[in-house]
């Protein structure tokens, strides 16, 4: 998170600031931004999970619709058996996408990790090598 930002999720002089002055023009304005303080750290967190259960529940409402809308017939059986080739040839791409769409998530997140992996172990070796008398932080 960009720690520069003016505002931010913290008990900074301009969040107080504009809590106050939200409390007097319009007290919910100012208790917005009192939860903001307290909780918009987890506010990623909560959108991210929210929108991977608002997908899952839309993929899983597409998918049934499509599977309902395909047993309508025209009347015509040429139509009927190309329309029905063409629906099946769309949901499997459709399940091709989205398999590719998990790879990269799962690929995103090992990248992720890893490189948070490297990060934590530069941190342990620049650790290790400062003298012991210059350490900053104090071990627990």
């Amino acid at each position: 998170m960009n720690q520069s930002a003016l505002i931010r999720p913290e008990w900074t002089p301009a969040t107080i600031a504009l809590m106050v002055l939200g409390f007097i023009v319009f007290w919910p304005l100012g208790l917005a931004m009192l939860a903001y303080i307290i909780f918009g750290d987890r506010l990623r967190g909560f959108k991210r999970d929210a929108n991977d259960r608002a997908d899952k529940w839309f993929s899983g409402c597409r998918r049934a619709s499509r599977r309902y809308n395909t047993h309508f017939s025209t009347g015509n059986v040429a139509f009927d058996d190309w329309r029905k080739a063409e629906l099946d040839r769309l949901e499997e791409e459709r399940r091709r996408l989205d398999e590719m769409r998990e790879e990269f998530d799962s690929y995103a997140r090992e990248l992720r990790r890893a490189k948070d992996q490297e990060e934590f172990d530069r941190f342990m070796r620049e650790r290790k090598s400062r003298p012991n008398g210059d350490q900053s932080v104090v071990d627990l």
